[in-house]
């Protein structure tokens, strides 16, 4: 009897986990192999007010069918919940809310006639579906033509500087259609956090017989009659191998990838995301889950209020709040030490809350990771690689291939479902 093929999948995200489970389900060996003592990738969880929570703000839109379909296989639809938290904009040193058409026509920075081209241009791109008629273009040039200069400057030119900085004004029109097209008022989260989703998917591969090989770090891939991962824990042979490193970190691994694919594919920025969170015995803001800040001298980007959106219950009455960044991977902040992160964060709070004080902090947290946000720039399109690589039987899928949707659980099953079918056709 033929030996079931062998496959390897490099990273314990939500996309290698969701692949491995279609391998194993498809009867094949199968094996994953990551860096971290946990798995989760991006969505890695850590303990606050002990409960599970996300080291990086997450939440599902109403759109993300993909993973709401797993999170029902997996059999914690019961814990899905769909709030409708208020999403804010700090303009000027007061507060407005920006999450309806009654807000937009509110939104007393822009004159009122700016308000209703604003309002007629998100309106427009929630229901244009061909984002291709946006091709070659860039989100900053487009804003300024159709939604007005007034309204580039006062609203979306803060908002693309603080997360691109340098990139802001290359930064391609379809990614930012996606991000209204697809958002949603009522946002998604597992009570518990998406630590459960994805020990569930563990507790399965498990069950099933596949090999969770965790603190495992890839040094470098090669193939020929098989695939051959070399690794700090030894050797490994497969028939088959799914990589879902960022391109950039694939390169540096893959052994013998021809010149011609490699200058094609091996471009493109990514910024890190660092994030600092704090658990608070009081409320920070009233209501607002989500705070965009459009004033200068913040040295975070947003603030994000989850207990705004779960109750504080769920953390020992906690009150958890994200001050979120996207940064060059050589922006000095991704280094610094923690006691100067947290002075210089917790000082600015005042300006949100004029009454904070830091002995509201009981705990604190700082994280940070490369590779979090693709830059994607108007010929990003033009050097998104394909999922077969030139090497035989390695397949290749990342964040960086999501185009033109930007990171997200969603659309990382989205392509573990596709890749993986791929894979097991083969």
């Amino acid at each position: 009897m033929a030996q079931p093929r062998a496959v390897g999948v490099i990273g314990a995200g939500i996309l290698g986990l969701t692949a491995a489970l279609r391998f194993a389900q498809a009867g094949m060996r199968v094996t994953v192999i990551e860096r971290e003592e946990e798995v989760g990738g991006l969505v890695a969880s850590f303990k606050i007010g002990g409960a599970h929570l996300e080291r990086y703000y997450h939440h599902l839109f109403r759109s993300d069918r993909d993973v709401r379909a797993l999170i029902a296989e997996a059999g914690l639809e019961h814990a899905l919940v769909w709030p409708r938290p208020d999403v804010s904009s700090l303009c000027g040193g007061r507060f407005y809310g920006f999450d309806s058409p009654t807000d937009v026509l509110a939104f007393s920075p822009l004159p009122f006639a700016d308000r209703v081209r604003l309002g007629a241009c998100a309106a427009y791109l929630k229901l244009e579906r061909n984002y291709h008629r946006l091709e070659g273009q860039t989100a900053a040039s487009w804003i300024k033509r159709w939604m007005g200069e007034e309204a580039y400057q006062v609203f979306w030119g803060p908002l693309l500087r603080a997360k691109f900085g340098d990139f802001a004004e290359q930064i391609a029109m379809p990614w930012f259609w996606s991000r209204v097209h697809l958002r949603s008022q009522r946002l998604g989260y597992i009570r518990g956090g998406f630590y459960r989703l994805y020990a569930r998917l563990a507790e399965q591969l498990e069950q099933s017989g596949a090999e969770m090989r965790l603190k495992t770090e890839v040094k470098s891939i090669r193939s020929d009659d098989s695939v051959h991962v070399d690794t700090s824990d030894g050797a490994f042979d497969f028939d088959q191998l799914l990589v879902t490193t960022p391109t950039r970190v694939f390169m540096r691994l893959a052994v013998n990838l021809p010149d011609e694919y490699r200058s094609r594919y091996d471009t493109g920025e990514y910024y890190g995301a660092h994030s600092v969170i704090l658990g608070l015995n009081r409320q920070l803001m009233e209501r607002t889950y989500w705070l965009n800040i459009h004033d200068p001298g913040f040295p975070f980007l947003t603030v994000v209020e989850h207990t705004n959106f779960m109750p504080a219950s769920d953390y020992d009455g906690l009150h958890v709040v994200y001050l979120g960044n996207y940064l060059p991977m050589s922006d000095p902040l991704l280094r610094k030490p923690r006691e100067e992160v947290l002075k210089e964060f917790t000082s600015a709070l005042r300006r949100i809350n004029p009454d904070f004080d830091e002995g509201w902090v009981v705990e604190s947290h700082v994280f940070a990771a490369p590779f979090a946000q693709p830059i994607v720039t108007v010929d990003y399109h033009e050097h998104i690689p394909p999922h077969e690589t030139p090497l035989r039987g390695v397949y290749l899928a990342n964040m960086f291939q999501v185009y033109p949707e930007d990171r997200g659980q969603n659309y990382s099953v989205r392509m573990a479902n596709r890749v993986a079918a791929r894979m097991i056709s083969a």
